[in-house]
């Protein structure tokens, strides 16, 4: 289970990234001036669209690089991944915070990130990261 802290607290260790409040108050993460992840309550369509399967809880929306990055993450298995029809054809993917795992919410929020991130600065995060792995 995650909580915002947890996205919070991922976002942070993400190079270029800011929070900032959307129209709606709700918050909203970029990295430089591209929002990668934001909250996204299910609305009363939204509801009715997914039925008994909607999950309960804060939701948090996140950018894929594509299409098929998203088909390859909700096909993934990992719980508390989802989409609803307002997202058909649109690179980014719902994620029921009381459902997913911290591994699973680093992962997706990296990848977000990736999508956005300038290359130079998502390229100096990865030989980072690298290095780390190898000295493990």
């Amino acid at each position: 289970m995650a909580t915002w802290r947890h996205v919070q607290a991922a976002i942070a260790k993400l190079p270029a990234t800011r929070e900032a409040a959307n129209k709606r108050g709700q918050r909203t993460w970029h990295v430089v001036e591209r929002a990668f992840a934001w909250e996204r309550p299910l609305g009363k369509s939204d509801l009715k669209a997914v039925g008994s399967a909607a999950p309960a809880g804060p939701i948090l929306a996140v950018r894929t690089p594509d299409l098929e990055m998203k088909d390859a993450l909700l096909g993934s298995g990992y719980p508390g991944l989802f989409t609803i029809p307002h997202f058909d054809g649109y690179p980014a993917i719902l994620i029921a915070l009381n459902d997913v795992s911290l591994a699973t919410l680093n992962f997706v929020l990296v990848e977000g990130w990736l999508t956005d991130a300038p290359p130079a600065t998502a390229d100096a995060y990865l030989a980072k990261h690298r290095k780390a792995k190898k000295k493990r």
